[in-house]
């Protein structure tokens, strides 16, 4: 069913068009992801989508009663609750109803010796009504919703009763969206959620988006956190808005497809162009051939001429290119400990570097994991333990402060002062690739944003020609374009990469191994992110089952010496029980995603002018759109019973 429709949106401002002509549509239950580049008008459509703007042009089409949650982006709280009250003012009506029900309770007691009168068996039927209501709305179960919640956003119970107006304006942020989820509206719009979550809470967020009972759409910067909750992305690129079917890698390998499409059939038609104003050259004067040179310049003047299309791709472009190459063995880290003398870190420390390894650095905020880079780059001396380099290991680093700037000089002398033999032209050059052009170049440093820092900063580490980068946080500050460049600068990069990040998607493209540093210890997986996250779940599987037959056959272990073998044989079978329900998972995953892909499809066909002028027609694709998302549903409910 849909909930909101855009019909031929245009918005403009001041002469400059933003986007024309879009149309898109919204179905209940609706996972969509809006992307695009900075600038291209998606918080404009959003805001257009809650009705806070109006278009220039078109219509925007509701569902009656239709409710909307929207996350803004720097909300306060003044109300004086605490963070609990302040959740719990969303049950108000919840509370109304509790309270009516207690009365009610009281009323049915109190009249308890006039049972069979009219107006005690009216009061009866009244309080059941009222129960079955409060109970279909959860009223027996919003207080552990609302925990729940707040745990999920890091919000423990020792917290629960402190001031919200005191949180500090990432936690407001965190507890204004803890507050919209538990709304429960049909439609949620969320602008960069991710900002102020850690990786916990994205993975908590995740799993809580996947199973909400409305539909969703996404703006965000993060690309693992489009692909784990959205199945359908809009593109607004080009002033125009493109459907794809999928998640955001499948959006991208699409829209990359569709414009090398785009390319081949655009020098196809210039070529045929080319041979056809050749022949009307060669054959216009000719008495015998005229007419049909004539008749030829007619079909070209009638031809729609398709434009050139432009790349996507990011307008930044760069590659980091080894100067020589390292020696196999680049690093080797043994049994360290980091940390400052007087407040060492816990940590035990080991791993190996090898040549063209891109080792992904994770953990909680705090952890150390900045203090192992700068110890690694001997701005920290190490607490005990060793570290070994290897031969021609060449060391460019990223610092997440940007500190590596002179905040005095302009951007051209930042980059020519260190390569003066360099001249000023191939300077400009370098600059252009990451968007310094013409008179950016004379801009100090001190003006600049953090997006415009990171790409500076990059820009120098490009020029250094360094066979092992070490990383701190590099793609903070960039947008969702600037990152997908170096996560490719990184993929194609010849050398040794070791890097420290939250952007879990950087990791999952990039790293070939993962270091997880821990309060107490640190251990390393050979794969990258979703590999970590996998074998974690497994060895927390295994885990699981050793306790529970530990458990199990623990008044036999006196007289049964084979408790270790049983308890081995246990754990597999729950293996191969796992592995067994994985494969009904992925199975059950796929057929729901042919059910989406179908049902946008066929709403993609009700947006047709033709379908539009006939209500007979857009009555049938519903009636498709009705039964497959039945049969979606019942999918859904036994992937469901799968996770539990």
């Amino acid at each position: 069913m849909l909930i909101v429709q855009g019909q031929n949106i245009s918005r403009s401002f001041g002469g400059e068009i933003l986007f024309s002509k879009v149309n898109f549509q919204i179905s209940d239950q609706a996972r969509i992801g809006l992307v695009g580049p900075n600038g291209a008008g998606k918080s404009t459509l959003l805001k257009i989508i809650i009705q806070e703007n109006e278009p220039n042009d078109g219509q925007m089409i509701y569902k009656n009663g239709i409710s909307i949650g929207y996350l803004a982006q720097n909300p306060a709280f003044q109300s004086g609750n605490t963070i609990y009250e302040e959740m719990e003012s969303v049950f108000a009506y919840l509370q109304a109803e509790e309270k009516q029900l207690h009365q009610m309770e009281q009323q049915i007691a109190d009249q308890a010796n006039q049972i069979k009168t009219t107006e005690y068996q009216q009061l009866l039927k009244r309080y059941d009504h009222l129960q079955v209501k409060f109970k279909d709305e959860n009223g027996y179960g919003y207080r552990s919703e609302i925990r729940s919640v707040l745990a999920g956003f890091g919000f423990g119970e020792e917290r629960i009763n402190e001031p919200a107006q005191n949180l500090s304006g990432g936690e407001q942020s965190r507890l204004a969206f803890a507050k919209l989820l538990l709304e429960h509206h049909d439609l949620l719009v969320l602008d960069e959620p991710t900002n102020h979550l850690d990786i916990d809470t994205l993975n908590w967020l995740e799993k809580y988006l996947q199973n909400y009972s409305g539909a969703l759409l996404i703006v965000s910067h993060d690309q693992y956190f489009l692909d784990h909750t959205v199945n359908e992305v809009y593109a607004l690129e080009q002033e125009t808005l493109t459907h794809y079917q999928g998640n955001y890698t499948k959006y991208l390998q699409q829209r990359d497809k569709n414009f090398e499409l785009a390319l081949k059939a655009y020098e196809k038609q210039q070529e045929q162009i080319k041979k056809t104003q050749e022949f009307i050259q060669k054959n216009i004067v000719r008495a015998s051939s005229t007419k049909q040179a004539q008749s030829r310049r007619k079909q070209l003047e009638k031809k729609d001429v398709l434009k050139r299309p432009q790349a996507y791709n990011q307008q930044v472009h760069f590659q980091f290119t080894p100067e020589r190459m390292s020696g196999n063995e680049v690093l080797k880290v043994s049994h360290l400990q980091t940390g400052y003398p007087d407040k060492p870190l816990a940590q035990d420390i080991s791993f190996n570097l090898k040549k063209q390894e891109r080792l992904g650095i994770i953990g909680p905020n705090g952890v150390g994991k900045s203090t192992l880079i700068k110890t690694l780059i001997n701005q920290l001396p190490p607490q005990q333990g060793t570290i070994e380099w290897g031969t021609n290991v060449d060391i460019g680093y990223y610092d997440q402060t940007l500190n590596q700037l002179n905040s005095h000089k302009d951007v051209l002398h930042e980059i020519w002062d260190e390569h003066p033999t360099l001249d000023e032209k191939d300077i400009r050059s370098v600059l252009g690739s990451f968007l310094f052009r013409d008179d950016d170049v004379f801009t100090t440093v001190h003006s600049l944003s953090g997006g415009e820092k990171a790409r500076l900063t990059l820009c120098k580490l490009a020029l250094e020609h360094d066979n092992l980068l070490i990383m701190d946080e590099p793609t903070n500050h960039l947008d969702i374009q600037s990152k997908e460049v170096l996560e490719d600068a990184l993929q194609n990069f010849t050398g040794t990469v070791l890097f420290v990040s939250h952007d879990r998607y950087l990791l999952n493209q990039i790293s070939t191994k993962i270091l997880e540093l821990e309060p107490q210890a640190s251990t390393i997986y050979l794969g990258n992110y979703d590999y970590y996250l996998a074998k974690k779940a497994e060895n927390q599987a295994l885990a699981s089952a050793k306790t529970d037959s530990e458990q199990q056959n623990k008044p036999q272990l006196e007289n049964n010496n084979n408790t270790g073998s049983q308890t081995y044989e246990q754990a597999k079978a729950h293996q191969r029980e796992e592995r067994k329900k994985q494969r009904q998972i992925d199975a059950l995953e796929q057929q729901i995603d042919d059910y989406e892909h179908q049902i946008a499809t066929i709403n993609q066909a009700m947006t047709d002018p033709e379908n539009l002028a006939s209500y007979s027609k857009l009555q049938d694709l519903q009636a498709q759109i009705d039964d497959l998302t039945t049969q979606k549903e019942l999918a859904e409910d036994k992937w469901a019973n799968l996770m539990e």
